[in-house]
């Protein structure tokens, strides 16, 4: 039997991925449990290593930080290691970076990741979204996800290098979020950070071990330093720092990830398409559909026990994580069968 539903805002979409509780109050609990396919979480996680336990009962050292700014700098191609700032997760830094810079005009391409456009806004900048980099117009700080989350699109490196460049002569500032950037590593540029040019990089999606909260952003040494000094001593646990360090460092297993996941992309492509779905867009960690009854669909899928990842700005989006295995394929498929008969 399913628990009921809650009656506490029950046709509320959710803002992000990955809610259970909130799935729960809305759906009922599912028998067979949830296959949680609404976050871009690589669902075949790096494997963890034996963590000493001085990591958990010391504070963090640095010359355990020092070790993971080394990894971090090869792994991400960064030439000095004192560009890095690590942080507990990418949200960290989404959050810390409008707080270091005086009033702005903020231009956010989307739609994207909803947490830029919320902490600028928060911060007091003025924040104006927009659709393509041709519409930024004269913004003092232009944000930029690349490739994009929720469709996947790309901008070219060198169009943003020449963003970059321009908002720099001003005192301007562009960020570019490569949260999804290990698959696709001939876009990074965080090997070219300069003056005018923040980027951003998540551990925790590529690795599949987005509990321990740890991410990067690379910037020119004077603004790497002042967020480093704003953050304080320990911002990154030692356990994170262990874990990071030897993940980073091991080039077969990310290597062999990659086509790993560009296999399990195709898989559920096809599993998509053989329900009529249209994928529009995506990356190797999750793919977006285009439907006209989306929502509907997100509520069927959602009654088997299935959590795909909606959003209120379309209502013809749905995103879809990738099944952790060959039965959450088949559930998946038993579920988009019953939708299309």
């Amino acid at each position: 039997m399913r628990a009921s539903p809650s009656s506490s805002d029950p046709f509320a979409l959710p803002v992000h991925g990955g809610d259970l509780a909130s799935a729960e109050r809305r759906f009922g609990r599912p028998e067979d449990g949830w296959l949680d396919l609404s976050t871009g979480i690589n669902p075949y996680p790096y494997p963890l290593p034996d963590i000493p336990l001085s990591s958990w009962h010391r504070l963090p050292e640095a010359a355990a930080e020092r070790a993971l700014y080394a990894a971090a700098a090869a792994a991400y191609g960064v030439l000095d290691p004192e560009q890095l700032v690590m942080v507990p997760g990418t949200q960290a830094i989404i959050q810390l970076l409008p707080r270091l810079r005086p009033f702005s005009s903020v231009a956010v391409v989307g739609p994207t990741y909803g947490e830029h456009v919320t902490c600028w806004s928060n911060a007091g900048h003025q924040v104006l979204p927009c659709e393509t980099l041709d519409r930024i117009g004269d913004a003092d700080v232009v944000v930029v996800v690349n490739p994009n989350n929720p469709d996947g699109r790309r901008h070219d490196p060198l169009r943003l290098l020449e963003i970059a460049e321009g908002l720099a002569l001003r005192g301007g500032l562009l960020v570019v979020d490569e949260a999804f950037g290990d698959q696709t590593p001939e876009l990074s540029l965080a090997s070219t950070v300069g003056l005018g040019l923040v980027v951003l990089r998540s551990f925790g999606k590529f690795f599949g071990l987005a509990g321990l909260r740890l991410g990067f952003a690379v910037a020119d040494i004077p603004l790497a330093r002042l967020a480093r000094q704003v953050l304080g001593p320990w911002s990154v646990s030692g356990p994170a720092l262990e874990i990071g360090r030897v993940a980073l460092s091991d080039t077969a297993w990310i290597a062999e990830t990659r086509k790993r996941l560009s296999q399990e992309a195709a898989l559920l492509d096809n599993i998509l398409l053989r329900a009529n779905l249209s994928v529009t867009g995506g990356t190797s960690l999750f793919r977006l559909i285009n439907a006209p009854r989306a929502w509907a669909l997100y509520e069927h899928l959602g009654q088997r026990g299935i959590l795909v990842r909606p959003f209120a700005a379309s209502p013809r989006w749905l995103r879809f994580g990738l099944p952790p295995n060959e039965e959450g394929r088949k559930r998946l498929k038993d579920a988009l069968a019953a939708w299309t008969e």
